[in-house]
């Protein structure tokens, strides 16, 4: 049942208390953790990693352990009729009431889980984002059409590994998606009408934030700009190619600002160089930094260490 210090089994069942313990992990995907997990393992950290599944009690108000670390991903329900996403915003949110130190915690997974929330959190930081309407009926798409102009891409405003998300190049093309059922779906039912970014050279720029500042950041090309998954499992195959690079003062200074304003204790931005005019476009906040395939080899180090520092730290705030 156990996922911890000491053990790399893959955890089967639903916590069911016992001794607390100093971390809790909420997860999902099988593999993406597997770094983390032998990185707490290898550091003695008392440690305990959980599916979401099986029920809980919304009067039970025991904290099951000192520290929660959310590491549920958006892509969960492409995994998943049955996807954790609502849940875990619930559970979450009642691990905190109970007194839980919860890292990435409801409030970031709810915003994790709205790209048009997202979107006004970034344009009300003062940032560039893609033109953009939202929508919750495909009856409203083409009128938002008309009004973004063509080339254009409907997206799924909960996504996850560029899922729901098509290109569409002209009005035609657009009736004939929309008669034909073929606008990508989203689990919330929203869908954003978005402007084409031409990305300058193929390539959009993820900057990773640890506490609020900034970790690192790769330069990230193939995948067409939608399919930019930088985590092992998607990168097998794939295409995409990674490189560490030194963003630009003013993009790692817009990370850290979003990173504050939502509170986010881990996670990345996403931001790509319009090709027409210049301007940094960001449009993806991510709070499941799961960190970069082959950490040695792109970046020279592995940000899991700084991560586990993290973690041990905020154990230690809550004892």
């Amino acid at each position: 049942m156990l996922l911890c210090s000491g053990g790399l089994a893959v955890e089967r069942a639903w916590w069911q208390g016992g001794a607390m313990h100093d971390l809790l992990i909420l997860y999902e995907h099988p593999e993406w953790f597997r770094p983390l997990f032998a990185a707490l393992d290898a550091r003695g950290v008392d440690y305990h990693a959980v599916r979401p599944d099986g029920e809980w009690n919304p009067a039970d108000l025991a904290r099951p352990a000192r520290v929660v670390f959310n590491r549920i991903a958006m892509s969960s329900f492409l995994r998943s009729g049955e996807h954790p996403i609502f849940h875990g915003v619930a559970l979450l949110d009642h691990w905190r009431r109970a007194g839980a130190r919860v890292i990435n915690g409801a409030d970031v997974l709810s915003i994790d889980a709205s790209k048009a929330r997202q979107l006004s959190l970034l344009a009300g930081l003062g940032l560039a984002v893609p033109e953009t309407r939202v929508v919750h009926r495909a009856a409203d798409v083409e009128a938002a059409a008309g009004e973004i102009g063509f080339p254009l891409v409907v997206k799924a405003n909960i996504g996850g590994s560029g899922a729901g998300i098509v290109r569409i190049d002209n009005a035609a093309e657009l009736r004939a998606v929309i008669a034909a059922g073929e606008l990508p779906v989203s689990i919330d039912g929203v869908l954003l009408v978005q402007d084409f970014v031409p990305a300058r050279d193929g390539v959009i720029t993820r900057l990773e934030t640890l506490d609020r500042r900034h970790l690192y950041a790769i330069e990230v090309a193939g995948g067409g700009a939608f399919d930019l998954c930088p985590a092992d499992a998607c990168v097998e195959g794939s295409g995409i190619t990674m490189r560490a690079v030194d963003p630009a003062p003013a993009l790692r200074e817009a990370a850290e600002a979003v990173a504050r304003a939502l509170d986010l204790d881990v996670g990345g931005v996403e931001v790509m160089i319009d090709d027409r005019d210049g301007v940094a476009r960001f449009y993806d906040i991510n709070a499941l930094s799961n960190f970069v395939a082959r950490p040695l080899e792109v970046l020279g180090w592995d940000p899991h260490e700084r991560l586990v520092d993290y973690l041990i730290a905020r154990i230690e705030d809550a004892r």
